[in-house]
């Protein structure tokens, strides 16, 4: 009966797997195996504690390290856990999952374990047909399988005419990794186009299905979010940094990490798409010159919003926040 139950799991689209009390892991399905890239083998016997997912909230910090593991919630009593994070796949990338947590118990009414049951959050039939479609018209960059420049450039321009035609609005952030220079100097230019490859697919895998993420030459990226004022621009582009700055490639000792830089514009009334990707670049320079790892958004006219000051609990790097830039 046993094997029947765990053959019945393994045919489920999303990922399951199963603790005891000490948490570690009896059990993990083939939709556990093909959300997270990590097979049975590498993740049975070991314990959650390990942190093997690296789940994350949308800041960045580690849900599990925190005291705020959903497992060990429902192991110490408390009822059913359901909660939105971001795991970190085999290829060092973070995934947004939803997650929902169980208690598990014998025949007599004894907690024996947890179950935990997660799947994607993002449409990923949709993403693989336009990355089909992509590579059909040649806009698809080679090494991280999103958009190339020629693709971002196209997206901007028909952006930019919706918005003269209909005021449709958009914004821009252009991303460029900290201090890429290191990381082929240090581990090859193989780890580097590894690390090109997670960044991308975390951008890919945590924007809307109708925003558009390209390659716009070396370690920049762009990232069109389509129908946003500033705050929900600002408040993506910060996710975005939080999310890259929480993956890693963990076959390395130490794990290979890195930080982006973000320059987030918002379109305005008689732009061009050259001056919107120029006010991004400033604003991108500007996160640079300040220290890295943080995004510089655009003022709106006539405000003076704060200089966020430095997140305690960010361990990696000094600073975690925006900046908002009268640009």
């Amino acid at each position: 009966m046993q094997d029947f139950f765990r053959q019945l799991l393994d045919q489920l689209h999303d990922g399951v797997y199963c603790l005891d009390t000490d948490r570690q892991i009896t059990f993990w399905s083939k939709g556990a195996e093909r959300i997270t890239g990590y097979p049975a083998s590498e993740v049975v016997g070991r314990s959650c504690a390990d942190n093997i997912l690296m789940h994350v909230d949308k800041r960045g910090k580690q849900i599990c390290l925190s005291g705020n593991c959903p497992a060990n919630k429902v192991i110490q009593g408390s009822g059913t856990q359901e909660v939105d994070v971001f795991l970190h796949h085999k290829n060092g990338h973070r995934v947004p999952v939803s997650v929902r947590t169980s208690k598990l118990e014998d025949d007599e009414g004894k907690v024996i374990g947890a179950v935990e049951i997660f799947s994607e959050r993002y449409d990923k039939l949709a993403m693989e047909e336009q990355l089909a479609e992509l590579q059909k018209l040649s806009l698809l960059d080679a090494l991280t399988k999103v958009g190339n420049r020629r693709f971002g450039e196209e997206e901007l321009r028909s952006h930019m005419n919706a918005f003269e035609r209909n005021g449709v609005p958009f914004g821009a952030l252009l991303l460029d990794l900290d201090h890429f220079k290191a990381i082929n100097d240090t581990h090859g230019h193989d780890t580097g186009d590894r690390v090109l490859k997670m960044v991308a697919g975390t951008l890919a895998a945590n924007v809307r299905s109708f925003d558009h993420v390209s390659r716009w030459g070396g370690e920049e990226f762009l990232v069109i979010l389509a129908n946003v004022d500033l705050p929900r621009l600002r408040t993506i582009a910060d996710k975005l940094r939080s999310l890259v700055r929480a993956s890693r490639l963990t076959d390395h000792t130490p794990p290979v990490r890195v930080t982006v830089s973000i320059g987030a514009a918002l379109v305005t009334g008689g732009d061009s798409v050259r001056g919107l990707v120029n006010r991004a670049d400033q604003l991108l320079y500007q996160s640079k010159s300040a220290g890295r790892n943080r995004v510089t958004c655009q003022q709106p006219a006539g405000s003076s919003d704060p200089v966020p000051q430095q997140d305690p609990e960010d361990a990696f790097h000094h600073f975690d926040g925006v900046i908002v830039s009268p640009v």
